[in-house]
């Protein structure tokens, strides 16, 4: 018997609910197991070491232009998502490896600046753009590793992805531990990051959650995570009871009036300089395909030169994009 078949077999003490990485529902192409890791655990480990995971310490979470050292990024974000999760599995007996995997895959296909960048792109790109859906397009087609297109992950891994955030809604439990907890995630870290940057104290925040979940930010996550385990044991959804996940909203709207559209986080001038840059990037390499990367030479040439546009500005790290532009166009 090979370790992965041993790890398999511990498996199966997991929650009747739990998905068994022996009953996937497998890859886009057919592959040899590993004689060593399950098929989430390999999922996530490719994910780990891939370019787009690297590229999230430079992607934008709130603040376009941080004055200082400890303000969350895409990476920081990914794993904070991440170890929440992983909390919420373990204590429903829930598949850890695949629930971390969706994890740290989950926001892989954030533009740069966030999401202002997400919306300038939506705007200018024929159908739109969504993150949740260019995350699932970076492990089926955009990660590459030698002359191989994609991941070639799990069926759950690419749902849970897929199913993060938008109307779908994941197909495992796992998928949904994701869901609530990248909720939970960025609610409380843009709070803590808020506070540090004065843009909110802690006399601004609504007193009913407040009440609910603690002053305190690790209260807060505590609160939540607890009740998410309390309200979903035994259950077939992830949840939270109805008091919890109205001051959840409660929170998040107060979040999206006072920090995510303040004029103090999001200057004029800095989202001027976001449209300015993704737009300028995004026609250039629409017109003129040519001067691409040769893997996006070969998207514009079967797919057309919006989506190759497309794909290689949402790629880019928020520096990265800032400097393409300043050399394209010769301005700072």
């Amino acid at each position: 018997m090979t370790i992965r078949e041993e790890l398999e077999l511990q498996e199966e003490l997991l929650a009747p609910g739990a998905m068994k990485s022996a009953k996937s529902l497998g890859r886009l192409m057919p592959e040899e197991p590993c004689t060593v890791r399950t098929e989430y655990m390999r999922d996530r480990d490719r994910i780990i070491h891939s370019k787009a995971f690297r590229r999230l310490m430079h992607k934008t979470q709130v603040f376009l232009s941080p004055e200082g050292d400890h303000f969350r990024t895409r990476l920081t974000h990914t794993l904070e998502v991440s170890q929440i999760s992983r909390t919420i599995a373990r204590a429903l007996k829930l598949n850890e490896d695949l629930t971390e995997a969706i994890a740290l895959g989950h926001d892989l296909g954030h533009t740069p600046f966030g999401h202002n960048g997400e919306a300038v792109l939506n705007e200018i790109h024929p159908g739109g753009f969504r993150h949740n859906e260019q995350s699932l397009r970076v492990v089926d087609v955009l990660e590459r590793s030698g002359n191989r297109k994609g991941m070639n992950l799990t069926f759950e891994v690419r749902d849970g992805i897929l199913n993060h955030s938008g109307k779908g809604f994941p197909a495992t439990l796992e998928g949904q531990i994701v869901r609530v907890s990248d909720r939970i995630a960025y609610i409380n870290h843009d709070i803590d990051d808020a506070l540090r940057s004065g843009v909110i104290s802690k006399d601004d925040l609504p007193e009913g959650p407040i009440n609910v979940f603690g002053e305190r930010h690790s209260q807060r996550i505590n609160s939540m995570v607890m009740n998410v385990i309390v309200s979903s044991r035994g259950l077939e959804a992830i949840r939270m009871d109805d008091l919890h996940w109205e001051n959840l909203i409660e929170l998040r709207d107060f979040m999206f009036r006072n920090v995510y559209r303040s004029s103090l986080v999001k200057r004029e001038e800095d989202l001027a300089k976001v449209e300015a840059v993704i737009k300028g990037l995004y026609s250039h390499f629409r017109n003129d395909p040519s001067g691409l990367p040769p893997e996006y030479i070969e998207i514009a040439e079967e797919e057309g030169p919006e989506t190759a546009a497309k794909d290689f500005v949402a790629s880019m790290t928020d520096r990265y994009a800032v400097n393409m532009y300043t050399a394209l166009f010769g301005e700072e």
